[in-house]
């Protein structure tokens, strides 16, 4: 059975950097999407990729042991380093040889089985909406436009251990395994990416088909995508590759390189019947839409900038979280996002006086540090109350 493999990133149109690292080394393939500020995500997703990468050109344990080594690695970085503290990976690989896929999965990366024109998803997000959808809060179509469907109940780094979601799957020459970060999933629905794969035989320029649907969804968020192909055939024939931040890889040799390649061909496109203006009214118009495009593109970068550097402690879904962003809407549209959900009941700490007010309003971070340390006392003072109404209780028994 022949594999060929193809892969691309991006960071979108939205984002100043991108924090996703990918490794495609055939028969492993790795995405990782960091979280914790650009610093701490870039940090955690390339550190969790290069310590399995390592781990396996050395032989050493199985897959869903090799992601727990990335765990521990991330997780003690985060722990002794201040700058990166609080970070945290999705991560998710897959093991292609023998005519089997092996998978390890943590997070909302997702990875998909693309088979006689069908796509099935593999692996289960561990994010807060899905866990709602299972418990029957809210519906799937619900889940897809919730405020809190970034909320990642499970990542890489974020605790000592972690469970490693395993799946294992049989696979036929013409099957597809597509392996992506949540920015292709967030813009691009599975019946679209299941056209793409169709429509593009060769892996490296579905990848980028699919990097650029994502773009042209709104790319509010880094993509990265890999397209491994099965073939019938000998030996795989897709090279080494190392961990790649770059916003363009092509590990199958006879792929093109450099920017993404355009789908759609070039030449004029076809005129709209009935509408018939003079040369320079057309020119006048582009120039005035393009100054209106320009000045809506810089306000909304500018807003996006300032919001990815404000930080708040507040209340999610009952618990104490940090956001990232200003506690405020504007037009229906919430002007934040959670970043970490601890497990400190917001209830609890409201029941303090110094925090009675102040957190269901938000508060003010200087810096995600800043927003970590204000967690930490509160989980201090909550505990404190805990002993101390363990203790009255006690005396007055």
């Amino acid at each position: 059975m022949n594999i060929r493999a193809g892969a691309a990133t991006d960071i979108g149109l939205v984002r100043e950097g991108n924090e996703d690292t990918y490794l495609v080394e055939g028969p492993l393939f790795v995405i990782a999407d960091g979280m914790g500020g650009h610093r701490g995500g870039e940090v955690a997703s390339r550190l969790a990729v290069e310590t399995i990468a390592e781990l396996f050109r050395r032989g050493e344990g199985a897959l869903a042991e090799q992601v727990q080594e990335a765990n521990r690695a991330v997780f003690e970085r985060s722990s002794l380093d201040r700058a990166v503290a609080g970070m945290g990976t999705t991560l998710t690989a897959a093991l292609v040889e023998g005519g089997r896929a092996r998978l390890a999965h943590v997070g909302d990366s997702r990875a998909y089985l693309f088979r006689r024109g069908e796509m099935r998803m593999l692996t289960e997000d561990h994010t807060l909406v899905h866990r709602m959808v299972q418990q029957g809060e809210i519906t799937e179509a619900e889940a897809e436009r919730h405020p809190q469907r970034s909320v990642v109940t499970r990542a890489v780094g974020m605790e000592p251990s972690i469970p490693v979601d395993e799946i294992i799957i049989d696979l036929e020459p013409g099957d597809r395994l597509l392996i992506c970060s949540d920015g292709l999933t967030g813009m691009v629905d599975d019946g679209t990416i299941g056209r793409i794969l169709a429509g593009q035989p060769d892996p490296q320029r579905a990848a980028e088909a699919l990097v650029t649907a994502a773009n042209e969804g709104g790319g509010v968020d880094n993509t990265t995508v890999i397209v491994v192909a099965v073939e019938d055939g000998g030996p795989s024939a897709t090279p080494n590759a190392e961990p790649r931040h770059d916003t363009m890889v092509a590990p199958d040799a006879a792929a093109p390189t450099g920017a993404l390649a355009e789908d759609r061909p070039r030449g004029a496109r076809p005129q709209r019947a009935g509408v018939h203006l003079p040369r320079r009214r057309w020119v006048r118009i582009g120039v005035v839409v393009g100054a209106v495009a320009v000045v809506l593109l810089l306000g909304l970068t500018g807003l996006r900038r300032y919001l990815d550097s404000q930080w708040y402690v507040g209340v999610a879904d009952g618990h104490v979280a940090i956001f990232e962003g200003i506690p405020a809407e504007v037009a229906g549209f919430e002007l934040h996002n959670v970043v970490v959900e601890t497990t400190i009941s917001a209830a609890e700490a409201e029941q303090l006086a110094v925090y009675r007010t102040h957190l269901t309003d938000g508060i003010t971070a200087q810096s995600r540090a800043d927003a970590d340390q204000i967690v930490d006392q509160i989980r201090a003072d909550v505990t404190a109350a805990r002993k101390q109404a363990r203790g009255t209780k006690q005396a007055q028994q």
